[in-house]
């Protein structure tokens, strides 16, 4: 199917759902479309890593990931890569931007050639996420001001709040940055690893914080960290 085949099949689908004519369909499913992110681009890391499950594969593509895994192999299986593989969804197939990546991670998993928490370019990472009853700013707090960054990383594992402690003192780093709708980001180094903070403020005075950490080694490394960010997480939600 062709790109502009599966743009009227969605047309004709929203306007025999709704009853819209088929010029309303199409204005409202072009808008809907231009809102979404680049297709060529992976989503954000998020936290949840992974392919999409066979039921909600169905349920967005109208087939389950088998069809999808055989229209893959046809085309070349895992040897044209992640972003080509990811590409022909989309582009020859009618498959949104975000599906046909979620589609495409499943399918290298099941051919072996990509393990759980796993990226594209072979790195690992694993994401972990608390929501507390906080402000963005008593989060930055926390997490730059030593006295109030002690109070919850002391029985926290030692490189953590090391790593942790060291960017949000240096004088050279970023700190958090915050913007004006209150979505903060922290990066910084541990070790060898990476790890990206993301406040997210949420409705009844609540912040999300999701931590990522990438360019982890192997499995057993995420798990371990994992474990340590979970941990470290659920201290920093009961300073509040």
């Amino acid at each position: 199917m062709t790109r502009a085949r599966a743009l009227k099949t969605i047309i004709r689908a929203r306007a025999a759902k709704t009853g819209e004519r088929y010029t309303t369909a199409r204005r409202h499913v072009l808008k809907e479309l231009a809102l979404r992110p680049a297709p060529a681009a992976a989503p954000p890391a998020s936290p949840s890593k992974g392919g999409l499950s066979d039921a909600k594969t169905r349920e967005k593509t109208g087939h389950g990931l088998d069809h999808w895994f055989a229209v893959l192999d046809r085309f070349g299986g895992p040897g044209k890569g992640h972003t080509a593989l990811a590409r022909h969804l989309y582009d020859d197939h009618g498959v949104p931007g975000w599906h046909s990546q979620g589609i495409t991670v499943a399918y290298e998993r099941a051919r072996g050639v990509r393990n759980v928490n796993q990226r594209c370019d072979g790195e690992y990472e694993v994401s972990v996420s608390k929501t507390v009853h906080a402000t963005t700013a008593d989060v930055v707090k926390a997490l730059t001001d030593p006295r109030r960054r002690k109070r919850w990383s002391t029985e926290t594992e030692t490189g953590l709040a090391k790593a942790l402690g060291a960017t949000a003192g240096a004088k050279r780093s970023k700190g958090v940055v915050v913007r004006p709708d209150g979505l903060g980001r922290f990066r910084y180094k541990w070790s060898d690893s990476v790890v990206q903070m993301y406040l997210v403020p949420k409705p009844g005075g609540k912040v999300s914080i999701v931590v990522t950490n990438s360019k982890l080694t192997d499995g057993a490394m995420v798990e371990a960290r994992r474990t340590l960010w979970r941990t470290a997480l659920t201290r920093l939600a009961a300073l509040f």
